[in-house]
This record gives C-alpha cells, structure tokens and sequence, in this order.
C-alpha cells in the first residue's frame, strides 16, 4: 500500500531552449534525484524521451551536440510551404532502442495537438517516434505528422505544460517553464516571421500560465526569453543555464520532498494501528 514518494517532471516546450532541460536533468542527478515519470512537450518530449529510454544528461548533450542536427531546425521553407523532421526521427532511432512508449524505462506523456479535431492530446502508449516528431512539429515550419488516419503538430500549441496526468501519479510535481511571458523589442516583430513567432509565443503563454500552480516547484531558468527557439548552436550556454537554475531551486525541491515523505510516514503510522485493531 505505501509505495516509495513518486517524483514527477514536466517539460516544456521551447525549440533550442529545451537543451536547458538537460541542465535541469543533471542536477537533479547530482543530488540523486531520478523523476519516476515525465511528461513533455515539443522540446520537453525529445529530452523527457531520452530520460525515460535512461540517457545520461551526457548522453543527451551529444545528442544535440552533432552538428548536422542543427540543420532539422534551420527555417528553409521549400515550395510547398513546410520541411519534415525526418532528422529528428533519425536520430531518435538510433538513440532509442525500441519504438514504443512500453519499452521505455519510465512511465512518458507527451502532448500534441490534433490538427483535424483542435484538441491537444496525451500519448504514453503505442510507437514513439513520430509522436515525439509531430509534438516538435511547430506549425507553418514544419509538416504536420500522420498517426492514426489523424494530422498532428507541435503539441505546445494547446498544451504546452502537460502537467495533469503527473497529477495523480506523483507525490512531488517538478515543472520546467522554458516559455515565461516578457515583453519583446519593437525591432523583433517588424516582419511576418517576428510576427507570427511571437503570435505563437503568446498563444503557448496562454496556455501555460494556467498549468504552473500544480507544480510543487517550478524552475524557469533567468534570462531563457533571451535565446532563440532556433539556437542551437548555443546548447553550452544553454546547458548550464538550466543547471544553475536547478541549483537555486534545489533546497525548495529536496523540501518537498522531504514533506511528502513525512506525510507518508505520518500516514503509515497511523494506519498501522487501525489495522492492528481490525
């Protein structure tokens, strides 16, 4: 009946940025604190599926270090309008083992956002790659992903803090926010692409913003709103950022879970008795 205190992590979305989840992973690491289960968005399901296939935070910088993955994000519209993240799934495969969330060694939620319906959507069955695809898929840079007979793209569009189903499965909800609302320079929305960029900027705050207050702790690493969803050449900087914000948080995380694990002792104890009584 009383299982070990369950850690939960929730991933963000944010292109380039999500390379700070890995910071936050290495952290956390450190101190010996492994999340049971993970949910994700867009960038945060690329870094939360390497977590749970059992990565390394190392092993996931040289996933985003190879240079040629720097190219499955580069703005290059081709007649038709958009570019696949054929790339991305490539790399996926030869990182991950087994296509499918089952095989996986830690329960994975992602987020995606169906195109045919206007509804966001939770997978954490079936196969894996091209759910992690279609969660990446930023809408008008990239082709929407076929699953199921269904089109599907980026899955911060609607929900880009999946927290929910952590909810309930987890005693301590971490949360990772790589999209926090600020003001923007006049200079950055003087053309379509700083327009429609910011437009989905803000259209992800929206519907962020309701999600953070069920995280026991939540880290948005100072100065993120700085970095492009398209730099990835600057995952170093990236990287440490998220460390050194996982660091400022660490008393507040390592006391939740210190609280969740007293409530469940005091529960235990009490519950004892009453079965000793029965």
């Amino acid at each position: 009946m009383f299982r070990p205190i369950r850690i939960g992590l929730c991933l963000s979305g944010g292109g380039a940025k999500g390379i700070a989840h890995i910071g936050v992973l290495k952290a956390l690491r450190e101190v010996g604190i492994y999340p049971d289960v993970v949910s994700g968005a867009s960038a945060g399901s690329v870094v939360g599926a390497l977590y749970a296939a059992g990565k390394t935070p190392e092993e996931m910088i040289d996933f985003v270090r190879d240079g040629s993955l720097f190219k499955i994000y580069k703005i290059i519209l081709p007649s038709d309008g958009f570019t696949k993240l054929t790339y991305l799934k490539e790399k996926l495969q030869q990182a991950i083992p087994d296509d499918s969330f089952e095989k996986l060694k830690r329960p994975l939620f992602v987020s995606v956002t169906n195109l045919i319906t206007g509804e966001s959507e939770i997978f954490s069955q079936g196969p894996l790659f091209d759910v992690i695809v279609a969660s990446s898929s930023i809408p008008l840079v990239f082709s929407p992903v076929e699953i199921n007979g269904q089109l599907y793209v980026d899955g911060g569009l609607l929900a880009n803090f999946p927290v929910a189903p952590l909810i309930s499965r987890s005693d301590v909800v971490l949360g990772v926010n790589l999209m926090p609302q600020e003001p923007v320079s006049e200079k950055t929305v003087q053309n379509i692409i700083g327009i429609a960029t910011r437009c989905f900027s803000l259209s992800v705050w929206a519907n962020t913003q309701p999600q953070l207050s069920r995280c026991h702790v939540l880290i948005t690493p100072p100065h993120i709103d700085q970095y492009h969803v398209f730099q990835f050449n600057r995952y170093k900087e990236l990287v440490e950022l998220g460390y050194e914000a996982a660091l400022d948080k660490m008393p507040e995380i390592i006391d939740a879970i210190e609280t969740a694990r007293k409530a469940r002792n005091a529960l235990k104890e009490a519950v004892v008795p009453l079965r000793g009584q029965a």
